[in-house]
C-alpha cells in the first residue's frame, strides 16, 4: 500500500519549513502570497488537498446574506438555488446573515465564527450587500468565496474574484425602449444611486432614453423598496410636468409607486404606465406589473458550482458569468395618449431629482 503523502513531504518539496506548510494550510495571514502560492502549486502537484487537511473532510459551504433584510424575496430565491445545487453534490450549505461596514480595515472585520479556521465551512457564497474589505479579509484569511456581483459597493476589482451577475443593465434598457415604442417620452426612473444595483439599472434607462434622444428624469431618493416607490412618485407629481411612465429600479419600489399613484386618483397605466425590474412582486400587484424577469435560483446555482470548483482547484484563474435578462409582458403598460407623446420631454434640474 502506497504511503500517504505527508505535509512534511509537502515542506521538503516546496523547500520551505513545516511551520510555513502549517501557516498555508490554516489560512494564516502572515504568510506572503507569494510562498503562499508556491506551496499551493507544490500541494497540486503532489495531490495533496490542502482544504481537506486544513477542515478534515467536511462537505459544508456558508452562505453569507450581509446588509440586507433576511426576507427579502430576491437574495431568498439565490440561497435556495444555491442549496439545491449543493444538496445535488452531497454537500451542506449553512446560511446566516451578517452585518458590517465598507469602511472597516479588512484585518479589523471580525468574521463570523462559521467562518473562522476551527470551523467547518469550506468556502462562502456571499449574497447581500458586499465591499471590498470584505473580500480582502476572506483572501487574508485563506477562505474560498464567490460573490453576486449586481451588489459590491465601493472600488474593487471583478477580475479577481468569482463572480455572477444578473444582466439588469441590458434588462432596464430594454423595458425603458419598450415604453418609448408604446409612445411615451417623459418617462422617470426611481432609483437611489447609493445602491449598486439601483445603480446600475439607472444607466441601462439612460442609455435608451439617450439613443431616443429624449431627456431623461432621474428620481434619486436615499431609500430602498416601497418606500423609495412612494416618495419618489408623490414627488413627481407634486410639480409641473408630471411624468407618463415610471421605470422603478425594483418591483418592490414599483409597488410603492403604486401606492402613490392610487393615492392620487391616478389609474395604470391609462394616467401612468409602470415597469418594475426583478419581477418578484410583479404578478401580486393590481394591475399586475410588467417587470425585468432575473433569475436568482440560477445565480445561486452558479455560485455555488464555482466555490465547489475552486475548493477542488485554489489556483483556477477568475471565473465569471452574465445571466440574461427577459421582459415580462403584463397589465401595467399603455400607450401613451396622443397629446403626452407630442409633448416636449422633462426637463431635469440639478441636483439629482426631476423638476
Amino acid at each position: 500500500m502506497a504511503k500517504k503523502t505527508t505535509l512534511n513531504d509537502l515542506a521538503l518539496a516546496a523547500k520551505v519549513s513545516p511551520a510555513t506548510v502549517s501557516r498555508v494550510v490554516a489560512g494564516n495571514p502572515s504568510v506572503d502570497p507569494q510562498i503562499r502560492t508556491h506551496v499551493r502549486k507544490v500541494a497540486e502537484k503532489l495531490g495533496i488537498d490542502l482544504e481537506e487537511r486544513r477542515k478534515g473532510r467536511s462537505r459544508i459551504i456558508a452562505f453569507l446574506l450581509a446588509n440586507r433584510d433576511v426576507l427579502h424575496n430576491f437574495q431568498a430565491r439565490v440561497l435556495l438555488g444555491a442549496e439545491t445545487y449543493c444538496a445535488q453534490q452531497n454537500w451542506e450549505l449553512l446560511f446566516m446573515s451578517f452585518r458590517y461596514t465598507p469602511d472597516v480595515p479588512a484585518e479589523a472585520l471580525h468574521l463570523p465564527q462559521l467562518l473562522s479556521s476551527e470551523t467547518n465551512a469550506r468556502a462562502v457564497i456571499l449574497g447581500g450587500s458586499n465591499s471590498p474589505n470584505l473580500f480582502h479579509a476572506l483572501r487574508e484569511r485563506g477562505i474560498p468565496f464567490a460573490v453576486l456581483g449586481n451588489n459590491v459597493t465601493g472600488e474593487w476589482a471583478p477580475e479577481n474574484c468569482d463572480v455572477a451577475y444578473s444582466d439588469d443593465i441590458s434588462g432596464a434598457y430594454e423595458v425603458t425602449r419598450h415604453l418609448l415604442a408604446k409612445g411615451h417620452r417623459r418617462i422617470a426612473f426611481i432609483g437611489n444611486r447609493q445602491l449598486p444595483w439601483l445603480r446600475r439599472c439607472e444607466s441601462g434607462y439612460l442609455r435608451a432614453m439617450a439613443e431616443g434622444q429624449h431627456e431623461p428624469a432621474s428620481i434619486d431618493y436615499r431609500s430602498d423598496g416601497n418606500q423609495l416607490g412612494y416618495l419618489a412618485t408623490k414627488s413627481i407629481f407634486q410639480r409641473q410636468q408630471p411624468v407618463t411612465a415610471i421605470v422603478a429600479g425594483s418591483d418592490q419600489v414599483a409597488a410603492g409607486a403604486y401606492k402613490a399613484l392610487r393615492e392620487l386618483n391616478l389609474t395604470i397605466p391609462d394616467d401612468v404606465s409602470v415597469v418594475g425590474i426583478n419581477d418578484t412582486q410583479g404578478m401580486y400587484l393590481t394591475p399586475p406589473l410588467t417587470s425585468v424577469r432575473e433569475f436568482p435560483e440560477e445565480l445561486g446555482r452558479h455560485l455555488a458550482e464555482f466555490v465547489l470548483k475552486r475548493i477542488q482547484n485554489p489556483l483556477l484563474p477568475a471565473q465569471e458569468l452574465t445571466f440574461p435578462t427577459e421582459i415580462v409582458h403584463r397589465d401595467s403598460v399603455g400607450y401613451a395618449r396622443r397629446d403626452d407623446a407630442n409633448l416636449s420631454p422633462v426637463r431635469q434640474s440639478s441636483g439629482a431629482v426631476v423638476s
